[in-house]
């Protein structure tokens, strides 16, 4: 008899679980076996229950999100996309509802607010415990975008005379309740912040030490009006899992954990890469955004590069003499401008990046363009030189192809020093660096980019003995 060999399983990836359980629960809510869905998600983590909801059609949403049990159905709701969560709000009962948005965490519950008619957020504030009403309340009185809008009220606190034993006990109290327990947040009798302790520093401590004995008194905090992208960056530079939040009497209202951040920073990076496109997105989800919306947002820097390409045409149309000698020449300018702008695209998107990240400062930036600068010399000399080659191989015609090469270099130089430099200024007077983005750059290129062409075309005819 053969010997039997057990194949061992193949590993899976999270997404190909993800599409295998989504799969699997639409196949079976067609087929109308609700007991077998529900025991297909129970072994699922809710932040892929919340992806395969998503991948269902609508009609589908809300039978298989009523499937979950209701401990797990609010975690479940705080993964969805805020388009998800409306279309499910709208097809439950008043009382269903109330029971997830009461169970969300109050972070959560403000940024869904955010997204829903004032009408149905007034209707379900009204239905909302006293105690949750007026946490979700607290964040909405803030300004959006900031730290006071995205904090959550639920932590723990705890007072310098505790003893070690008391704090541990308080955590357990409170643990079900809270955000996070990993750090723990001193207070005195006005609720002001004067320490943090961690979980760690208590556990290893003695049960009769007090707090105030362990904690770290120099504490970094944020305030409530801060930006919450510098708040995501604060979180990120020290790796903290939350970061405390006062007010200007420098009291405890509230932390921001890490799971928030990545959503912020999320957020940032997608605005800057539509910023960077000229695509206004409003803050909005933009394949979710109306067709209308979405073609008047991107129409304004159309038409701004509409206007600015007139100028590349006027210049064109200043130069016809020159074109009547050598007609050659009209060929390579859309090689010459098209690399000048992709050649200042990159420079702008390396600096926008770094000005993004905090990795690059204004006191850096002539630093910075010098870099560019020759950045842009090499590229135009490794570039202009085969560009040359190339031009008097197809055109035969040696002056064509120095003055296609010389003014390649020339372009390839300007337009790194205006990708680097561009956004730097936009910096200083106070805008965002990301709205000097590559279709603007590109733009400005073009028009110099076309007129440095004809002016050394000009150049080598009038002395060059043709």
């Amino acid at each position: 008899m053969a010997n039997e060999v057990d194949t061992p399983l193949q590993p899976i990836s999270r997404r190909e679980l993800r599409d295998l359980v989504r799969k699997q629960l639409l196949m079976l809510l067609e087929q109308e076996n609700l007991q077998g869905a529900k025991a297909l998600l129970i072994p699922v983590q809710p932040a892929d229950i919340a992806d395969a909801i998503e991948g269902l059609p609508e009609a589908q949403q809300a039978l298989a999100f009523r499937l979950l049990p209701k401990d797990e159905a609010a975690e479940v709701y705080e993964y969805l996309d805020s388009s998800v969560q409306q279309i499910l709000i709208e097809d439950f009962k008043r009382q269903d509802v109330l029971n997830i948005v009461e169970r969300m965490s109050p972070d959560d519950r403000a940024r869904l607010f955010d997204e829903l008619p004032a009408k149905v957020v007034r209707r379900l504030l009204e239905q909302l415990s006293p105690e949750e009403r007026q946490a979700t309340a607290l964040l909405l009185g803030y300004e959006p975008g900031t730290a006071g809008r995205i904090m959550t009220p639920k932590y723990i606190q705890l007072k310098e005379n505790f003893t070690v034993s008391r704090a541990l006990e308080r955590i357990r109290n409170l643990a079900d309740t809270t955000e996070t327990i990993y750090y723990l947040y001193v207070t005195d009798a006005n609720r002001r912040l004067t320490g943090i302790v961690s979980l760690r520093d208590l556990v290893t401590a003695q049960p009769h030490q007090t707090v105030g004995e362990i904690m770290t008194r120099d504490v970094i905090f944020v305030n409530t009006d801060t930006d919450q992208e510098e708040v995501a960056h604060l979180i990120q530079r020290y790796d903290f899992l939350a970061v405390p939040v006062v007010d200007r009497e420098q009291r405890l209202v509230g932390i921001v954990t890490v799971d928030d951040v990545i959503d912020i920073l999320e957020e940032e990076v997608t605005e800057d890469i539509y910023t960077l496109g000229g695509v206004q997105s409003g803050g909005d989800d933009y394949f979710q955004t109306n067709l209308l919306t979405v073609a008047r947002r991107r129409v304004v820097w159309l038409l701004v590069l509409l206007l600015t390409n007139t100028l590349t045409s006027a210049v064109i149309r200043s130069q016809d003499e020159i074109l009547a000698k050598v007609v050659a020449l009209a060929a390579f300018i859309p090689l010459l401008i098209g690399t000048g702008g992709n050649v200042g695209a990159q420079s702008a998107t390396v600096v926008i990046r770094g000005i993004s990240t905090d990795k690059l400062r204004l006191r850096e930036a002539f630093d910075i363009i010098q870099r560019e600068a020759i950045a842009g010399m090499i590229l135009g000399l490794m570039l202009g030189t085969i560009v040359t080659l190339w031009a008097y191989v197809l055109q035969g015609s040696l002056l064509v192809a120095i003055a296609v090469g010389i003014s390649l270099w020339a372009i390839s130089m300007l337009a790194s020093i205006s990708g680097a430099a561009l956004p730097f200024l936009f910096q200083a007077i106070g805008f965002d660096p990301a709205l000097m983005s590559a279709p603007f750059i590109t733009t400005a290129v073009d028009v110099l980019g076309v007129f440095i062409y004809f002016s050394v075309a000009r150049f080598m005819v009038e002395h060059w003995q043709v």
